[in-house]
């Protein structure tokens, strides 16, 4: 069982992040870091201590900041500014050495080199519309893009000097008005998993561990299907139409359960992932925080904390195969929505 980990929490409401300490089954929050402007995104060097936040403002830009794991206080070290507007989803590479990023609103992704935890400037920058989440290969040799917008994830080699050379082919689509959100690689490095937005499904792409190219396998449901969800699309309100609304994805341990959230109705579900790479639909769900867009679970695979950017609270729950059970709520922030174990 996990002993003592640190868990952070953005709170994009209130511009802070939220460190709170897992220890015996229980939260503590050690501290809240304020001062990072619409905060929804951070990525960890947990060997350095380091956290890369996005801030959005003008200009928005990427705050790195030094953790002191004792009090669970942030301070910052360095920041870089983004003009073409802030980033949705970070993703470190290379042992910290690289920092991959995408803007939603501005629907640009970029990598940049990290020396001491400053971010230099971007070595290359692409372009789709509504980019909203990146992850390299475990081996830093590829990138991943996934755009909302053009319904496709865009796959790219990236060199020594952190530049990116599209794969042949150079993207690959998911299906068509599915709203590709985020991703996630299993352990073997042989399977890309995406969640839609608008249709709740994780898709399954095939991964060539050679090339790094993908080809779509399969897909699976994590929406609660008694709850008359239908299928969303690009500019609706979910909560007034009631349509389906998935947000995060996470695998639990071991690689046989890939955890989703759906926010209108504000569930959690676990696609259950076979031997070979195939996924079958969640069948059961439990209702957790207000919206929730963010969660995260602990290495270990015991302990699932969720937050909603319709609440105040983090939950932490214990995990049994595709199962939870509620711990404790704790305050947090405004508008939290994203979650990381440190």
């Amino acid at each position: 069982m996990t002993e003592s980990l640190l868990v952070l929490v953005a709170n994009a409401g209130d511009g802070s992040i939220s460190t709170f300490r897992l220890s015996d089954g229980s939260l503590e929050r050690l501290a809240v870091t304020e001062g990072l402007n619409g905060c929804s995104t951070f990525a960890v060097d947990a060997g350095r201590d380091l956290v890369y936040a996005g801030v959005k403002g003008e200009p928005a830009g990427i705050v790195t900041l030094r953790l002191d794991r004792a009090t669970g206080r942030l301070s910052e070290v360095s920041r870089a500014d983004l003009v073409g507007g802030g980033m949705n989803y970070l993703a470190l590479t290379r042992d910290g050495s690289g920092l991959l990023g995408v803007s939603y609103g501005g629907g640009y992704g970029i990598v940049a080199p990290v020396t001491d935890g400053v971010v230099g400037e971007p070595v290359s920058r692409i372009e789709f519309p509504n980019l909203h989440s990146v992850l390299p290969s475990a081996d830093g040799r590829f990138a991943y893009f996934v755009s909302l917008g053009a319904d496709l994830v865009a796959q790219y080699a990236i060199g020594d000097d952190f530049s990116l050379q599209p794969l042949e082919p150079a993207t690959v689509a998911a299906p068509q008005g599915s709203g590709p959100r985020h991703l996630v690689l299993n352990e073997a490095q042989d399977a890309v998993y995406v969640l839609t937005e608008f249709s709740g499904e994780v898709l399954h792409f095939a991964r060539d561990t050679a090339d790094g190219t993908l080809e779509l396998a399969g897909a699976a449901s994590v929406f609660d299907p008694s709850k008359g969800l239908t299928h969303s699309r690009f500019g609706a309100d979910p909560r007034a139409e009631h349509l389906i609304w998935g947000a995060d994805l996470h695998f639990g341990a071991g690689g046989r359960w890939l955890w989703a959230t759906e926010r209108t109705e504000s569930t959690l579900g676990a696609a259950s992932v076979s031997a070979d790479g195939s996924v079958s639909a969640a069948a059961s769900f439990t209702v957790t925080e207000a919206q929730p867009r963010g969660f995260a679970i602990s290495p270990d695979g015991a302990y699932l904390v969720a937050a909603g950017e319709r609440s105040t609270h983090v939950a932490l729950y214990a995990v049994d195969e595709d199962r939870l059970e509620l711990l404790q709520r704790i305050e947090t922030g405004g508008g939290a929505n994203w979650v990381r174990f440190v």
